[in-house]
């Protein structure tokens, strides 16, 4: 993927880049706008490929009205199947998928197109099938069957539906990958006799059973979990199932979780996991560091913990450098944990960005926003709308009809 180019992030260009639901708001009243949505659908600005941005754009176009030539034009470049890299055309193809369910059913014949002709084909074919409507999808089990391999397969028609229904009865291969498959689950029932300190030797060891080892230490809320961190974690080891192990440890694990952020230890961030999720009032001040420290190295993934933590503790110190990474993050996820933090710390402050966030490519920030902002004017419009469209996610619609039938304001 080419380097992403960010506008200036109080620009329209850098804020509908970052997906900012006040960009969206006054898209329709901004000359040009259109030509900056097919920019950024065109050259995928997420800082995170995980991020959203397919809905956003999608009712962007539907809202101003635009065609879809630009969108088209892009996946069929002549050097689509000479890139390898998929990012390239993913959220093209997203955005396609979302002006489907949004009603925008001219965007269809494309996908299908490039399902069947396109270098990121397997991506068209997964929305398809997700849509799960067997008119649109009609012709492409061949597709399936004859290009997907057995991994392809089972993760194509793990989505149980119309489609897969229909395309099983048709192929063998196709109905024996929709068939749940015994799978072996973690071997608990071996470990299960053995001593806490059986499992420690486990676990510093290198066989199959490592990672098994950790996570029933943790489930059995050891205190030999946070001995295994610090010989293990500053070499790298082992570390998603021993940072899993310490959080399963809950508070028990706050002074050691102290220890490590006041040392300044490598894995530090473990610590402030811990402090994130059990702290209290006297550890604001490491989470506060921890926070302004990943904003200023725009370490954005890392952010969000101690954001967390901070709306947990209702810190109010926190508030100018949340609302920074709210301005300036090029992460839009951030912004789900930094509107949590701000409606947690202080409603009042939060309300501007409880109405903008109506709007935000993020369901987790319309999610929050739905179920806090003042019941008025035109968010409760935007809540209407949230609520009876068939593309918004099933929680930003129960948020956004709770609300609306409880009144509450």
């Amino acid at each position: 993927m080419t380097d992403i180019v960010l506008h200036p992030a109080e620009s329209l260009h850098g804020r509908l880049q970052r997906g900012r639901g006040c960009a969206a708001r006054r898209a329709a009243g901004t000359p040009g706008t259109g030509e900056l949505v097919y920019d950024c659908v065109v050259h995928d600005p997420r800082w995170d490929t995980l991020e959203d941005r397919g809905l956003y754009y999608a009712r962007l176009i539907c809202d101003l009205e635009l065609g879809l030539g630009p969108v088209v034009a892009h996946l069929f470049d002549p050097v689509d199947h000479d890139d390898p890299d998929e990012d390239r055309t993913n959220l093209a193809v997203d955005v396609l998928a979302r002006l489907v369910r949004l009603g925008r059913l001219e965007a269809a014949a494309p996908l299908r197109r490039y399902a069947r002709e396109g270098g990121n084909w397997y991506a068209a074919l997964a929305e398809l099938v997700e849509l799960d409507d067997p008119t649109l999808a009609e012709g492409l089990d061949e597709v399936a069957a004859a290009r997907c391999d057995d991994h392809e397969l089972a993760w194509l028609c793990g989505v149980d539906g119309a489609v897969t229904r229909k395309w099983a009865a048709r192929h063998p291969r196709i109905a024996a990958a929709r068939r749940p498959e015994l799978r072996s689950h973690e071997p608990r029932a071996a470990l299960s006799g053995r001593t806490d300190d059986d499992l420690a030797v486990l676990a510093r060891g290198h066989g199959e059973e490592v990672t098994a080892a950790i996570l029933e230490l943790g489930r059995r809320r050891s205190p030999l979990v946070l001995d295994l961190a610090e010989e293990l974690l500053p070499g790298g080891a082992h570390d998603g199932p021993l940072c899993r192990a310490v959080r399963d440890l809950g508070a028990r694990a706050l002074p050691r979780a102290r220890e490590w952020t006041a040392e300044r230890r490598s894995y530090q961030d473990v610590g402030i996991d811990v402090l994130a999720a059990h702290g209290t009032e006297l550890d604001a001040p490491p989470l506060l560091e921890a926070l302004e420290t990943c904003l200023a190295e725009e370490d954005w993934d890392l952010a969000g913990v101690p954001a967390d933590g901070l709306g947990r503790l209702r810190s109010r110190r926190a508030i100018p450098p949340l609302l920074h990474a709210w301005e300036h993050s090029a992460s839009s996820g951030l912004r789900v944990h930094v509107l949590g933090a701000l409606t947690a710390i202080d409603p009042h402050v939060a309300e501007p960005y409880l109405l903008e966030a109506l709007w935000d490519c993020e369901d987790g920030a319309r999610r929050i926003a739905a179920g806090a902002v003042p019941l008025e004017g035109e968010a409760r419009d935007r809540l209407r709308r949230l609520r009876h469209e068939d593309a918004e996610e099933p929680c930003v619609r129960s948020a956004a009809s709770g609300r609306l039938i409880s009144g509450r304001r």
